[in-house]
């Protein structure tokens, strides 16, 4: 399952070419097949699905324990339904993939695949909600979205077949749906900290938001080579779907009223995310979180003690797994030095090697990958250690990305001579002057922080004081 990687591989720097890098980390580390025949539909491999599927169990716990209820809605929609929120069909129509027979029978009405399932949905949440004792609705699911991307397609990040997770929520009234989008920013600080994840909170611009939305936060990271990616977005609907679906609820008055909505969106991006954010020259670094193994043992073997290193690197492996680890015994006949290299690339978190000298000492060689500092631990309590070691590796790794990201965000009150990686400036707020921010720099708005900043300045444009900043980027 685990085939080792040869030594004398080739990986670009990542700092040379980020993008470059990027696609060989990925291929490298096998965590996705793009050899399948429809372009940007690609295979997930065994050690990236199980990446993917840890994700998906901390957003499932997440919500589970939010008092959401999982739902799986069908791939297919059909197109009167889609076309009765007309801002939305306007938003996906060039990017829909269209079903228009059934073998050699053309439809009546034509079916397509979902690009989101709003129009999927809110027909069903029509039925589900009659009273207001129905409400909250708070549902989400985990499937697959299909998107026809006409940009260079990406592993994770660029993609036409995408492994997405969606909450859909439905509330009484503005107030109580404004309540789930603070929830779900919450969920999501305590997500992105498992990921080791640094994010902002940007609101859209008008001309940006998700079609249909009264408005979009979106879930944006800076990557390495300046430009942003956008993890995911919380979406505030108020009733502006409700209305075309006929979502009404009676309220204690007998009246009936427009349900108000909410939804938050994240995909396979998130992997992606964290081979950018995290990897380096030598390959993946995993989160601990999401590692598929927390901790390789590696048995260091010499003549004369190959049975008895064996079976205490065994012994050890079996104690990690008890105390709850993800712990692998690499047995593999190979030099010690190819398993290390080969664990590194994989991004394996920690590293426990064990030979004669460490027995004799009564003491285990730790390796972790984040930092590659190496040290020796008592062997007796070395699970309890190995824990606290892997919470310092996630508290660690989350600190420097967001020290990281929070370095390539300069503060400029000209647009003159832009740095290569996101601004912050000052915006009145206008249309006129927000499309000429993006036509002078030839870079997205990405957004205005939801929290004050405490920002003072003038808006770039015009020169009128503001205190509103706005972030500007080349989006990936």
């Amino acid at each position: 399952m685990y085939t080792p990687l040869t030594l004398e591989a080739d990986i670009m720097k990542k700092a040379e070419d980020f993008s470059e890098w990027y696609n060989e980390i990925v291929e490298e580390a096998n965590l996705t097949d793009k050899r399948y025949p429809v372009k940007g539909m690609n295979v997930w491999t065994p050690y990236g699905w199980k990446i993917m599927r840890a994700i998906d169990t901390h957003i499932r716990e997440e919500f589970d324990s939010t008092g959401h209820d999982e739902v799986c809605f069908p791939l297919l929609i059909p197109e009167d339904q889609f076309a009765k929120e007309k801002e939305h069909i306007k938003g996906f129509d060039a990017e829909v993939f269209w079903v228009t027979h059934a073998g050699l029978t053309p439809l009546d009405v034509k079916l397509l695949l979902r690009p989101t399932s709003e129009t999927a949905m809110y027909p069903i949440f029509s039925l589900w909600v009659r009273s207001h004792a129905d409400l909250p609705l708070k549902t989400y699911q985990i499937v697959n979205t299909f998107r026809y991307e006409t940009k260079q397609t990406r592993a994770f990040i660029r993609v036409r077949e995408i492994h997405f997770f969606e909450s859909h929520t439905c509330h009484a009234d503005f107030e109580d749906a404004e309540r789930q989008v603070s929830e779900d920013y919450d969920i999501l600080k305590r997500l992105a900290r498992k990921w080791c994840l640094p994010y902002k909170l940007l609101k859209r611009t008008d001309w940006d938001k998700f079609p249909g939305a009264a408005y979009t936060v979106g879930i944006d990271t800076v990557l390495p080579n300046g430009r942003t990616l956008q993890l995911g977005s919380i979406h505030q609907y108020r009733d502006n779907f409700s209305k075309p679906y006929e979502i009404k609820y009676e309220d204690d008055d007998g009246q009936h009223r427009y349900a108000h909505q909410t939804t938050f969106g994240m995909s396979e991006r998130l992997v992606g995310a964290v081979v950018a954010v995290h990897g380096d020259d030598k390959g993946l670094v995993l989160p601990p979180d999401i590692a598929t193994i927390q901790i390789v043992v590696v048995p260091v073997l010499a003549k004369g003690a190959t049975e008895a290193v064996s079976e205490a690197a065994s012994k050890l492996t079996d104690e990690l797994r008890q105390a709850g680890i993800r712990a692998h015994l690499d047995e593999r006949d190979i030099r010690p030095g190819a398993k290390y290299y080969d664990w590194e690339f994989k991004g394996v978190p920690l590293r426990l090697e064990l030979g004669v000298r460490d027995m004799d000492k009564g003491m285990v060689t730790v390796v972790r990958r984040d930092t590659g500092k190496k040290q020796q631990i008592s062997r007796k309590g070395v699970a309890d250690s190995a824990k606290a070691a892997l919470g310092a590796i996630s508290e660690d790794m989350l600190a420097i990305a967001q020290t990281t990201m929070d370095g390539r965000i300069e503060t400029v009150d000209t647009l003159d001579h832009l740095p290569d990686s996101m601004v912050r400036a000052g915006w009145c707020g206008s249309e006129e002057c927000g499309h000429k921010i993006e036509d002078i720099t030839q870079r997205d708005i990405i957004g205005t922080p939801i929290e004050d900043e405490g920002f003072k300045g003038l808006c770039v444009v015009c020169g009128k004081p503001t205190t509103t900043p706005v972030y500007v980027a080349k989006a990936m």
